[in-house]
């Protein structure tokens, strides 16, 4: 069903969603290192309730937009006429790399940073692992979606 074009106002909004919940889901790509670097420098208790709160906001608010980002990201290509299809090769790519960006995140990140909120500095080099192929996705992912390679 086409609901709109690409100059749609509605499709429009959307994106404009879509890129919201993109830059709140990416955040943490920017802000958990210079935070994890800073915390270095606080005392135990300060150090552990920082990372408490990385870990509380990994999955409310970040997986929140992460998982927002690819339902508003499905929704454009659906209210897109024939311009987008996914049935195209970087379209594709982009959604499996979304579905791993979200498994990495809630099935290691977040318990990470939880167990290191507690105290659990073994779980540093996990969180670290897990953020960097995160970030590392994300970048593919925007690639993909900046340049649409085969489109």
């Amino acid at each position: 069903m086409i609901l709109a074009a690409t100059t749609d106002t509605g499709y429009k909004l959307l994106l404009i969603l879509h890129l919201l919940a993109v830059i709140v889901a990416l955040a943490p790509a920017v802000a958990h290192p210079i935070m994890a670097n800073q915390a270095k420098r606080l005392d135990h208790s300060a150090r552990n309730a920082l990372y408490g709160f990385m870990a509380t906001n990994s999955q409310r608010v970040y997986g929140t937009g992460l998982v927002l980002a690819g339902v508003f990201g499905f929704g454009l290509v659906g209210m897109s006429s024939d311009e987008y299809s996914m049935s195209e090769g970087w379209l594709a790519a982009a959604v499996i790399i979304w579905i791993a960006m979200t498994g990495i995140l809630h099935a290691a990140l977040a318990p990470a940073e939880r167990r290191l909120g507690t105290g659990d500095s073994a779980a540093e080099s996990r969180v670290q692992a897990a953020g960097g192929a995160i970030t590392l996705l994300a970048v593919v992912m925007l690639y993909l979606m900046v340049f649409q390679p085969g489109h």
